[in-house]
């Protein structure tokens, strides 16, 4: 007899809703870090939206502890899964546009998906290499031509790759980590003490004039704290613990097609049927991934 990893439509659910929500922020990101520095910036956002989920952890009466035997592992997976993703592709995308950035940040699955060999003892199997590879392939489509374009903006195509990795790195090993601790409070933590040192890095590096930002800038930022980061990073931290690594860094892939049709929306960049053979790849691969069917008995990692 045979089993889904997990529900379908629970997975499509939470893969769709942190889709959208993640996919949309890229361009409105771009629009705050036209104003707001980087380091500024999420020390605006970061250390708040940790502050929401914790305050709303508290209010549904969900201890906030965090064990003293996972402290060295929760410094680590915040380091990366916050503190250098974060800031990796605030700086990437003040040097390349939103849609070239998304792209090079979501490289992440192939990152994840070679660690989670190593770290978790996790398979490859055919079914998931086949959605790899297709999710990968949506994404180089997506990429395209913007190659030679992205190539002259090095510094951004190094941050995000950067990045890439960091995520992929703290993706697997906060699957590796028996945590013991409720999501909604493990995720505040990690927002709030991940971001504080953007702190002084935008007293040292930066001189922002907050008081001139325009109205659009500054909704950016509120719906960084209360939608990408607090609401979206729970969904993230959900899908991760209920997922394969490889298979929850694949279902990522959906963000940069609907970052690129949101960028073209909202800021008038390119929008074609090149981006409708990328959704067509990158669905392909959502479903290879979300109905992978495991044998029931087979040995748990």
């Amino acid at each position: 007899m045979r089993t889904p990893v997990f529900s379908p439509p629970a997975g499509l659910l939470l893969v769709a809703t942190l889709s959208i929500l993640w996919g949309v922020n890229w361009p409105i990101m771009k629009v705050a870090l036209n104003e707001i520095p980087p380091w500024t910036f999420r020390a605006l956002a970061g250390p708040a939206g940790g502050l929401v989920l914790l305050l709303a952890a508290r209010m549904r009466g969900i201890s906030t502890a965090i064990p003293r035997r996972v402290w060295m592992a929760f410094a680590f997976v915040t380091l990366c899964n916050v503190t250098l993703w974060h800031l990796s592709y605030s700086i990437g995308l003040t040097h390349l546009t939103s849609g070239r950035a998304i792209l090079i940040g979501y490289t992440m699955p192939l990152w994840a998906s070679m660690l989670a060999v190593f770290v978790l003892g996790e398979r490859i199997t055919a079914r998931r290499a086949l959605a790899l590879a297709l999710g990968m392939g949506g994404i180089a489509v997506l990429l395209g031509s913007d190659i030679g374009a992205a190539a002259t903006a090095p510094v951004g195509v190094a941050f995000m790759v950067f990045g890439a990795i960091t995520w992929a790195t703290g993706t697997v090993f906060l699957k590796r980590i028996t945590w013991g601790v409720p999501i909604l409070a493990l995720t505040g933590w990690q927002l709030l003490l991940g971001s504080l040192p953007y702190v002084p890095g935008a007293i040292l590096f930066e001189d922002a004039n907050l008081g001139a930002i325009s109205p659009a800038a500054a909704l950016a930022v509120l719906y960084n704290v209360f939608v990408a980061i607090s609401l979206g990073t729970y969904l993230w931290f959900r899908i991760v613990r209920l997922l394969p690594a490889n298979v929850s860094a694949i279902c990522t892939l959906m963000s940069p097609v609907i970052g690129v049709v949101a960028g073209n929306l909202a800021l008038g960049e390119p929008l074609g049927g090149t981006e409708l053979a990328a959704l067509a790849l990158v669905c392909s691969a959502l479903v290879l991934a979300l109905f992978e069917r495991e044998t029931q008995g087979a040995p748990r990692r």
